[in-house]
């Protein structure tokens, strides 16, 4: 009972894309809470970026310097059943340059996008050499305060609702390797700019921008170590737009563009054995490739508490 559920305490972490530039908004792993559980993350994570894709073209950021973007995120996960989990987050973040253009972008900071969704356990199989476990996720998000989306780089998110189906397949072996696939449509809706005019490859007369939907797929190597107290994991993971225009030369991003984006990163979990519920994390990621993204370096860290009423 007590190693299901350290397991089931990362499940939680998935949800750490929230705090990134525009994207991953759902739950991709496959560890489930179990029944009348709630798990706690405290998280904090940091970013930056000197250079970003324009079009294809990678240019570096000739006015603003580095890009950096601090965000602590609060969330929760609890099971309604062993095979139906619910998760609620919301993320407070800061933007801000090295070299502020002369005190013209001063960068922002606020409560983002508040989440909500659920997953559910659709198959689970045993063989002799491991198991196979199938999954299938729906996340919601809406932004929860006024902030300005077409301020970029510096906006806090995209301001628009967003919807995200995601299908995912786990296989782990008895020697504790795993390999996991994760893959989501991600609808995205309109979202207010402050101007009443603007240019998406034509003219526009209006503040409503259409922002793309994606294409999000995660691949995912990991193993747990030390009688499970220790979980390990590297991810390819990309994002691929299904509409948008490039970013003009020497012209500010907008929430029309079509983001896509291939990043790396590493993720480790550990959950102390004498103290029942506890854990933390930590992790790292690089945007390896992309077109209108930023090249941004993140890493973070945070808190996980679960316990069962």
């Amino acid at each position: 009972m007590y190693l299901n559920i350290k397991k089931s305490v990362a499940a939680i972490c998935c949800l750490l894309g929230f705090t990134t530039y525009s994207f991953s908004q759902s739950p991709t792993d496959e560890l489930m809470m179990p029944k009348n559980e709630i798990c706690f993350l405290l998280n904090f994570q940091y970013g930056e970026f000197n250079k970003y894709w324009e079009g294809d073209f990678l240019r570096e950021n000739e006015t603003i310097a580095t890009v950096q973007r601090r965000s602590a995120l609060l969330m929760a996960a609890y099971g309604i059943t062993d095979k139906l989990d619910v998760y609620a987050g919301l993320p407070y973040m800061e933007t801000n340059s090295t070299t502020p253009n002369g005190g013209k972008f001063a960068g922002t900071s606020g409560v983002q996008d508040l989440s909500i969704g659920v997953k559910y356990k659709a198959l689970e199989r045993t063989d002799d050499k491991g198991k196979l476990s199938l999954y299938g996720s729906i996340l919601f998000s809406t932004p929860v305060s006024n902030y300005l989306s077409d301020y970029q780089p510096y906006s806090l998110g995209l301001g628009t609702p967003q919807i995200a189906w995601r299908a995912i397949a786990h296989y782990q072996f008895n020697n504790g390797f795993y390999g996991r696939f994760a893959g989501a449509y991600v609808w995205k809706g309109y979202t207010e700019a402050e101007r009443e005019y603007y240019y998406n490859d034509g003219s526009y007369y209006t503040a409503w921008m259409d922002v793309p939907s994606s294409w999000n797929f995660d691949l995912t190597i990991g193993k747990w170590f030390f009688e499970n107290d220790l979980r390990v994991e590297v991810t390819m993971s990309n994002q691929t737009s299904t509409s948008g225009d490039d970013i003009r030369a020497y012209n500010a991003p907008q929430p029309t563009n079509k983001v896509d984006m291939t990043r790396v990163g590493g993720f480790a979990h550990y959950y102390f054995p004498k103290i029942k519920g506890l854990g933390v994390l930590g992790y790292f990621q690089q945007n390896v490739a992309g077109r209108n993204a930023p090249k941004m370096t993140s890493f973070g860290m945070g808190v996980t508490y679960q316990f069962g009423f």
